[in-house]
Parts: structure tokens; C-alpha cells; sequence
């Protein structure tokens, strides 16, 4: 017995280690451990054709959801980058049981392959907050241990429905894949309430409250009554003019109130004219709109102004005798109705505009600022004309309101008349003159009536007495030549020849103390001096 057990062992023995030598000949390598169970001789038709490679066909007959994805042209496997590849390419086995056949680096792969392009936040995720189990409804792919199979491209199958199927489970009507939380592709005027005037800059929460349905909460975005404003806005009128809001208001703005088509201002003791139409009517009607109110003067509704500044004995005047109701900036005060007053415009004047003299500070001022010249002009001529020409500092005596340059004043009245050449000379060229430093000096009531006072004696003091120089004696006031000198009148008279002598061939010019003159006083008469 004992070597019939010898034999069957050593057979055995034998058996195996031919079967280990034949199976080591054909199989290149241990499979990997999802195709572990394909192990063995029996198994090698499952994936191969006899004398041939690994056939497309096997794969896809174990792999029934790819080959199903592959033939609705959908997914990575019916992409152009993988089409024309046989499968082995890419997932070839027989490398040992750890062996990882579906391998790729997920920072290089390009998942628009897939038929589903990764945008906006989307693309910032990783491979794994997509693909897991949770997100895929088939349950066949589901109970795989790892799949990129079986997702949805269908947003609510992998996000919750925030809106709780009171919208369209279409996300991407309203959203993009950048920020869910913000509706950036939401038109609320494609909806059936257009957003208008106030309403278009109203925050979403205003009108879309927050609610909770099936113990989540919402925001509301279904089913918000817009009928009537009063769904939104409370009546304060309370019902009183009726629910119809829009006869009176608009979108614009809720406290303007519009032309209503059934009342019209106009029937009323007082028309809306002017400002008067764009105020509010809480302005006016301040309690209820059917409350009396008095409208018979400006004053009613506005203050004065002007601080009783044209109240007489007691009594103001209404603002309607200046403004109309246009505005309070402009004022129907005629130059007539001026010319009336104490006041007359003449000249300039006329041009110079009503704040110019009665807005000198922040407030209009029209009874105290004066009626004098000086009272809105500075006197530029005190301290030094006499005030006997311009009594109680009267401009008027040289000047007129036509145009201030223009002077026009008897100069025969002081001691000085304007003779000649003189007439000709502004007044300026006597009364003013300037420093060194820029100052403008006047003189009036001082100025000396003598000729050296404003000319420069040329003569150099030849011709000077006791009391000044007289040149008078030679000279008038419509040419500065000599033409009322006689020769004859000196100690030399001119006889015979001595007439037709040029001045110059007698008198010649000299230079005594740096200073060029001619000389006219000559000490020595003597033929010889000259012959």
C-alpha cells in the first residue's frame, strides 16, 4: 500500500509540474484582481481568439455599459481620441494582481472627451466630488467598487433642489457654473411681471421672502401674487381711493404722483401750474387729501424769505408781486416797476444783474443798501479831491452811470481853466501819477497851477523870479513854441541883420552840472563876443 501511495504521489507530483511548465509557456503574467476570476486554461477564450490578439468584441461582451455608451456615441470611449483604439491599448493585463488597468493622470486628462465640458467652479473640483456612488441612480454601476460610469449631466442629479420643485429642474436657465448661489443668467423681463422704473433697483428678498418647505429653507420664487399692488404694498390710504394704485401712481416713483385719469387739478380753486406740478402732494396735503387747506396767498404754504423786508405798516406784500411759480430763483421785478422806487437804473446799470447790489453777502438784501455811490463803489479818490467839487461824496459831479471812464466836469470851475492843449489831456495825465513801487498817487486839491509843476524846465532856471517861472511870457497853452516872445522886449534888440540871424547861431546849447540847455540869458552883448 505504502508504494502504491509512493507511486500516486510522485504521478501527481509529476502531473502538476508539467501542467505549472505548459501554463507558464502560455500565460505571460498573473491577471489583475477584477479579471482574477478569468484565471486558467479554460478561461483563455473568454477575452482571447484562438491564434489571435484580444478582441474588441470580448471586452465590450463582459463591459456591456461601455459598449452601450459606445454605441448611443456618447462618453470618453465614443470620443475621437479613443475611437479607433483597441482596447488592450490603453487596458492590457497579465502584469499581477495589484495592477492597475485603468490608470491616467487626472490633471492631464481633458474631460470635454467625455462629452461634458468642466466650466467655472466645476473645473476647480476634484475627480471624486463628481464620481461617487451617491450621484449614480443605475444600480448595476453603482455597486461597482470604483466607476467614473453613471452620472447624470442633469444639474439635480448631483446638487439638491433648492427651489423644491417650484421651478424648472433646467439650472442653467437662470445659473451658470461659476457662482450657483448668483442667477447671472435670470431676465426678469422675460418673465410675466416686467420690472419697471423703482421696481427694477428693489433687492430680490424684497418681493421673494424666505419661506421653508419640506422643512428646508427657501427663497420664493413661484407663485408671488402680482395682481394688485397692494400684494406687495401696504394701502396707507386705507381703501379710500380704492385698489386700482396705478390711477395715481406709477412704477417711476410711488410718491410722484401722475396724471389721474379721473381727477384733474385743474377743476379745483387752484390749478397745479409751474413748480407746482412736480411737488408732492403730502407737501400740501399734509393730513387727509380731502381736508381743507388754504392756498389763497404764497404765503400759506411758504415763508418769507426776505424777512418782512417789504412788509409797509404792518402788512407784506405776497410773492406773487415778484415770483411767479416758474421758481423762486427768478423774479418778474421789471426795470419799470425799479424805476418806480428811489432808485433809477440809468446806464450801466441796466446791464448789472440784481445780485451784483442786493446779494453783497449770503442773503438778498433790497431796503438797506443805500442810494449813494460810495454806498456800492469804493471812493478812490479820498482823501484827496476837495470835497467842495463832489458834495456828500456825489460821483455825479465828474462821472455818470453810462460808462465810469467817461468824465465830464467843469474844470473852469477851479482856479485852473483848461486852455489849449490842455483840453486835450485825460484826466489822469495832471491828477495821477505812479511810484517806483507801483502806488498810484493822486493829487487834486493840491496840485500847484504852475507850468514846472508838471513840465520840466528846459531853460534850467534861466528864466526863474521871485515866485517861480512865468513861462506864459513866452509860451501859450495851443503850441509850447515860443510864439509870444519878442526879442524887441529884451536888453537886445534885433536890428538889420541881426533879424534874419537863426536863434540857434546866438544861443547855443551848453552843459553845466551834467545837465544840456540852451542858453538864453547871455551876459555879454558886445560885438566881439559874437563877431
Amino acid at each position: 500500500m505504502q508504494k502504491w501511495f509512493k507511486y500516486i504521489t510522485i504521478v501527481s507530483l509529476t502531473f502538476l509540474t508539467v501542467v505549472l511548465l505548459v501554463s507558464a509557456q502560455i500565460s505571460p503574467g498573473k491577471l489583475s484582481e477584477s479579471h482574477a476570476h478569468l484565471e486558467g486554461l479554460s478561461n483563455c477564450t473568454k477575452c482571447h481568439v484562438l491564434g489571435e490578439k484580444v478582441s474588441n468584441e470580448k471586452c465590450l461582451d463582459c463591459h456591456k455599459e461601455i459598449a452601450s455608451r459606445i454605441n448611443k456615441q456618447k462618453g470618453y470611449h465614443a470620443s475621437a481620441e479613443v475611437r479607433a483604439k483597441e482596447c488592450i491599448k490603453c487596458h492590457s493585463d497579465h502584469h499581477g494582481r495589484k495592477f492597475q488597468m485603468i490608470h491616467f493622470e487626472t490633471d492631464e486628462f481633458n474631460h470635454a472627451h467625455t462629452g461634458y465640458n468642466l466650466h467655472g467652479a466645476h473645473a476647480e473640483l476634484s475627480c471624486r466630488n463628481c464620481h461617487k456612488p451617491e450621484f449614480i441612480t443605475d444600480p448595476q454601476i453603482k455597486s461597482k467598487s470604483s466607476t467614473y460610469l453613471g452620472l447624470d449631466q442633469v444639474c439635480l442629479s448631483c446638487h439638491s433642489d433648492y427651489h423644491q420643485g417650484t421651478l424648472s429642474s433646467d439650472c442653467g436657465y437662470c445659473h451658470d457654473f461659476k457662482v450657483f448661489s448668483h442667477a447671472s443668467k435670470f431676465e426678469h423681463q422675460k418673465t410675466r411681471f416686467n420690472l419697471r422704473g423703482k421696481h427694477a433697483d428693489v433687492d430680490c428678498i424684497k418681493c421673494h421672502k424666505m419661506s421653508v418647505h419640506n422643512g428646508i429653507e427657501m427663497q420664493e420664487f413661484a407663485g408671488i401674487s402680482f395682481n394688485n399692488c397692494t400684494s406687495c404694498h401696504k394701502d396707507v390710504h386705507d381703501n379710500k381711493f380704492g385698489q386700482n394704485c396705478s390711477q395715481c401712481h406709477s412704477e417711476v416713483s410711488f410718491l410722484r404722483i401722475k396724471q389721474l385719469k379721473n381727477f384733474n387739478h385743474s377743476r379745483t380753486d387752484f390749478p397745479l401750474m409751474g413748480k407746482h406740478q412736480f411737488v408732492s402732494c403730502a407737501k400740501c396735503h399734509k393730513t387727509q387729501y380731502t381736508d381743507a387747506i388754504k392756498y389763497n396767498r404764497c404765503a400759506n404754504c411758504h415763508s418769507d424769505y426776505h424777512d418782512k423786508q417789504f412788509a409797509t405798516q404792518g402788512s407784506t406784500s405776497d410773492c406773487s408781486d415778484c415770483h411767479s411759480t416758474l421758481g423762486f430763483e427768478r423774479s418778474d421785478f421789471t426795470i419799470q416797476r425799479h424805476n418806480q422806487g428811489e432808485f433809477q437804473l440809468t446806464g450801466a446799470h441796466l446791464a448789472t444783474p440784481c445780485f451784483a447790489c442786493h446779494k453783497k453777502n449770503s442773503k438778498w438784501s433790497f431796503r438797506e443798501i443805500g442810494k449813494k455811490c460810495v454806498d456800492c463803489h469804493n471812493n478812490i479818490h479820498e482823501p484827496y479831491m476837495d470835497e467842495k467839487y463832489y458834495p456828500e461824496e456825489n460821483c455825479e459831479s465828474c462821472h455818470s452811470s453810462k460808462l465810469w471812464g467817461e468824465i465830464e466836469f467843469d474844470h473852469s470851475k477851479t482856479d485852473f481853466n483848461l486852455e489849449g492843449a490842455h483840453i486835450r489831456q485825460s484826466c489822469r495825465s495832471c491828477h495821477f501819477s505812479e511810484s517806483e513801487g507801483g502806488i498810484l498817487h493822486q493829487e487834486f486839491s493840491q496840485l500847484s497851477s504852475s507850468c514846472v509843476s508838471c513840465h520840466q524846465d528846459v531853460h534850467n532856471g534861466q528864466f526863474e523870479k521871485t515866485g517861480g517861472t512865468d513861462c506864459l511870457k513866452c509860451h501859450d497853452f495851443a503850441d509850447w513854441s515860443a510864439s509870444k516872445f519878442d526879442h524887441d522886449q529884451t536888453s537886445f534888440k534885433l536890428l538889420g541883420k541881426h533879424q534874419d540871424v537863426a536863434c540857434v547861431k546866438c544861443h547855443i546849447q551848453v552843459v553845466r552840472d551834467e545837465i544840456v540847455y540852451t542858453e538864453y540869458k547871455l551876459k555879454d552883448h558886445s560885438c566881439e563876443s559874437c563877431h
